[in-house]
């Protein structure tokens, strides 16, 4: 586990393109403890065509058609993104933004910490390459990508840019426990070489389990959606954490160092009675009569440890006795002649 995962609050469009609500969400995920906020930038017909299908559970967001959704929350102009990144800053919080349009790049390049590149757009080349060209770092989403893109994507953006984080993502909204598979974390990490995390889109039940499991491997960060109100329908409320969730998350994980403990074997302060009285020393085993030789009959490993060790038990067989020993006596290395 590493001494610290970077975690991202996504908060995407949850705001609402409310902009008083975006700083609530905002404030409550600096409070949870996250390091950054991200956020989507896009305007809805640059993003989906009139024929473009739900791919989120329905149960939750009713909406079939994505025009139509991406519609509702598009509202942001660049003054407002402005006003959520110097608040950003005066709370010092990392802001980041995930940009569905070129027209966009510009804007944000010189005012973010990372650009991000969502997992739908691993095939799209054109934004891709202008992002890789800003030389922002660029964290790159993988969900419903084969190793093939992944490759692809990635040669892309090095061509241009070195700093690049992949996050094992699956494209499920939401994710179910079993469909997690960290275990493509370990196969991107030894394929690319490159920093590795993790995207989570599971609900909140199992991603407490899956966001710690997914901090034993080998990540460096983790994005996990983010609201103020996980009752609030459709969007991605319901699969977020909120607050809460973000706060007992990181006590989890504090706890699981703590558990982890240190790194190199030896033993602890509390260990030090055990070690006396669950160990042994040596002691006769009968009476004997001064200047008897030892022999291994004569000699017994008891509790506690509070005499000679008997990992020195061969140096004092064939030794002989200065004076008569009774039996339960500890044995010392004075009780012989040199």
């Amino acid at each position: 586990m590493k001494e610290k995962i970077y975690f991202i609050a996504e908060i995407g469009v949850n705001h609402e393109a409310s902009l008083k609500l975006a700083k609530k969400i905002i404030l409550d995920a600096k409070k949870g403890g996250a390091d950054a906020v991200k956020l989507q930038s896009y305007k809805a017909e640059k993003l989906a065509s009139k024929y473009a299908k739900a791919y989120w559970d329905k149960k939750e967001e009713k909406e079939e058609n994505q025009l139509k959704l991406y519609k509702r929350f598009d509202k942001f102009k660049n003054t407002d993104y402005e006003k959520i990144i110097n608040y950003c800053k005066k709370i010092k919080i990392d802001f980041i933004i995930t940009p569905f349009d070129l027209e966009t790049i510009n804007f944000f390049k010189n005012k973010i910490k990372y650009f991000k590149i969502s997992s739908s757009d691993i095939t799209n080349f054109p934004l891709i390459e202008k992002i890789a060209k800003t030389k922002k770092p660029i964290i790159l989403s993988t969900g419903a990508s084969s190793s093939k893109e992944i490759k692809e994507a990635v040669y892309l953006i090095r061509k241009y840019n070195k700093k690049l984080t992949i996050l094992h993502c699956i494209l499920n909204y939401p994710t179910k426990r079993y469909d997690a598979n960290l275990g493509m974390i370990d196969d991107l990490y030894n394929k690319f070489k490159l920093p590795v995390g993790l995207s989570d889109h599971s609900n909140p039940k199992d991603s407490h389990d899956i966001l710690l499991f997914a901090a034993f491997k080998n990540i460096t960060m983790i994005e996990k959606h983010f609201t103020n109100d996980k009752s609030k329908k459709g969007n991605d409320h319901f699969h977020s954490f909120d607050k809460f969730d973000l706060i007992k998350f990181n006590q989890k994980i504090l706890d699981a160092k703590r558990i982890i403990g240190k790194k190199e074997k030896n033993f602890l302060k509390s260990e030090i009675v055990s070690r006396k009285n669950a160990r042994r020393s040596l002691f006769y085993n009968k009476d004997l009569k001064r200047n008897s030789i030892i022999n291994f009959t004569d000699i017994i490993s008891l509790r506690p440890a509070i005499g000679l060790s008997p990992i020195f038990f061969r140096k004092i067989i064939g030794k002989k006795i200065k004076f008569d020993v009774r039996s339960g006596a500890k044995i010392k290395f004075s009780d012989f002649y040199k």
